[in-house]
Order: C-alpha cells, then structure tokens, then sequence
C-alpha cells in the first residue's frame, strides 16, 4: 500500500510517498525508515522505487520527500540546492512520522542516496531521533563542487560568476536555469565529458530508465553559494554516534561517492558502524541495477531489523 502525503518545512508542503508492508495494520506500530533521494533526482525514482519499496516489503513504514524547491514539493525559488534546507527537510520528516500513530517515535531511521546520503548523515549529527543511519553511494555534496576540475582555481571562479549572476538578477536580470548534466547522450559526447559517473548520470537521468518530471535536471545557478561552504560530514568524528551502514559501489568515478564512503565510515563516532563495498559496481548501479541494489538491500534491511527492532 502507498500513500500520497505532505508535511510541513517553515510554511511550505513537502511533497512524500508513504510505503507500508503488504500487512499493514494501523492499530500496530512499525519502525520507520526517511529516505532521502540523490541531488536532481526525485522520491519515483531511487529512493521511492527501489530502496523505500523493499524496505516497505520488509515490514518498515518508508516515506520517501521531494526536496524543498524541487519535484512535487513546493519552496520558492524552484530548482534550489540549498543544504540547509535540505537537513531541516530530515527534521521535518522526523517530526511528520511522530504524529503517525502507528508509527513508533523510538524507532526511525533515516537512509540516503547519493547526496541525500551526504544529507542523511550530516542530519543524523543533530537530529537524535534518527536512531540508525544508512547510505548507499553517499556523496558530500560541497566536496563535488569545490573540486570541480580538481583545483580551488576553479571553485572561486565559480563563485565569482555566482557573484556577478546574483548583481544581475538583483538588478532585473532573470534567474539563471542550468543543468546538473548533459540534457542527453547526444550533448554529453559533444562536450567530451567521458567519466562513468558522468555517462552513467545521462543514462539513469535522460532516457526512459528513469526519467521522471520530478527530476527535469534544472540548477538554480546563484543558489549554489552556500553548497561551496557546505561539508556533510562536518562533526561526523564527534555527533555521528548512531549504528552507521555506509555502502558504495567498487567503480570510481568523479562523484566520487567511493571515497566519502570511506571518509564517512572513518570519522563517524559511531560504534556500531560497517562499511560495505559492492563488488564489480558503480555509483548509478547502485541506483536501480539489480545485482547492485539487491545485495545492498540485503546489508540495508538487517542492519534496520538489528537497531530498530
């Protein structure tokens, strides 16, 4: 059974699909389980469709979000990647799920894709309700951008034109729409842009795999000041305590969610954390491929079953 809801961020509604067990029964209380989609994406595409499904399959409540700004959920401007709205998007789900009476408040968890993973552990640090916490191919979000093509060089420059953007907007320009990706295979091979995270995005995003209205691969350009100063897993080695299942993909690629796996994993305080490598796999078979996120589900649903009940 799924149900279409809303909840509360400030004034605005957060669009989000409840799953339930196949014997849902609402006098009964049942763990809980946030999940949290990658940036760009939407709560149809991963997040919803393959990891809240199974864990709903599994006897959890999973309620998967749009982010604010972004897919059904509203929030002006449209298309904002905004890391702090983004955390307080968690909060806001937790605080949805204690008004469930079926829902049992001391048993939530949160699990993140992608960046919602960046977001999912960064949220944990503060949000003590999260009694477990789960990513699967987390990227630090604010790592990716102030690389760009792996210099700080480049990161100013970027901030520079966000600067200049903002004066013009500021003074009657119109916003400044880009995208995160290639808007297809088409445009990704003319720009030369030939690593697989990047080849594997364009197929996942732009072809009917997974393409999605929610997901329309819109960038609100000068709303990404704020991602430059952003670290997800800032305080991870002093507030990240909660049981931690970090898995990620064997390929590397320039997303680099293989390498904040290990970060992650190793600054965590957690005492009960594991860090699980799917072989052979990359960042956007983690997504929906069925090899990858089958044996993912089978590291995710036990470690939740072990520390919610």
């Amino acid at each position: 059974m799924t149900r279409k809801v809303t909840f509360k961020n400030r004034n605005w509604a957060v669009a989000a699909t409840l799953q339930f067990p196949s014997d849902f029964d609402e006098h009964k209380q049942y763990a809980a389980i946030v999940c949290a989609h990658p940036i760009s994406s939407c709560k149809e595409q991963t997040s919803g469709a393959i990891y809240g499904k199974s864990l709903a399959e599994a006897g959890f409540i999973a309620l998967s979000f749009d982010a604010s700004n972004q897919g059904e959920s509203g929030g002006e401007v449209r298309f904002l990647e905004d890391p702090a709205t983004r955390v307080e998007d968690f909060r806001c789900a937790a605080d949805y799920l204690t008004t469930l009476s079926y829902v049992d408040n001391n048993r939530i968890g949160v699990l993140g894709i992608c960046g919602g993973g960046g977001y999912a552990a960064n949220a944990a640090m503060t949000e003590r309700r999260f009694k477990a916490v789960a990513t699967v191919v987390a990227a630090n979000y604010g790592r990716i951008m102030r690389e760009g093509d792996y210099s700080i060089d480049a990161a100013i420059k970027t901030l520079e034109a966000i600067a200049n953007q903002r004066t013009a907007e500021a003074n009657g320009a119109d916003a400044f729409i880009t995208s995160y990706i290639p808007q297809n295979e088409e445009a990704r091979k003319q720009s030369g842009l030939n690593d697989i995270d990047i080849v594997e995005a364009v197929d996942y995003y732009t072809t009917a795999r997974a393409q999605h209205p929610g997901s329309p691969n819109k960038l609100y350009f000068t709303g990404l000041a704020p991602v430059f100063g952003f670290d997800a897993f800032h305080l991870a080695e002093h507030l990240l305590t909660q049981p931690l299942l970090v898995i990620a993909g064997e390929k590397t690629g320039a997303f680099g969610s293989h390498r904040d796996a290990y970060e992650l994993f190793s600054r965590a305080a957690s005492k009960n954390k594991t860090l699980h490598i799917v072989a052979g796999a990359s960042h956007y078979d983690l997504y929906d491929k069925p090899f990858a996120t089958a044996e993912a589900i089978a590291q995710l649903i036990p470690f939740f079953q072990d520390n919610l009940g």
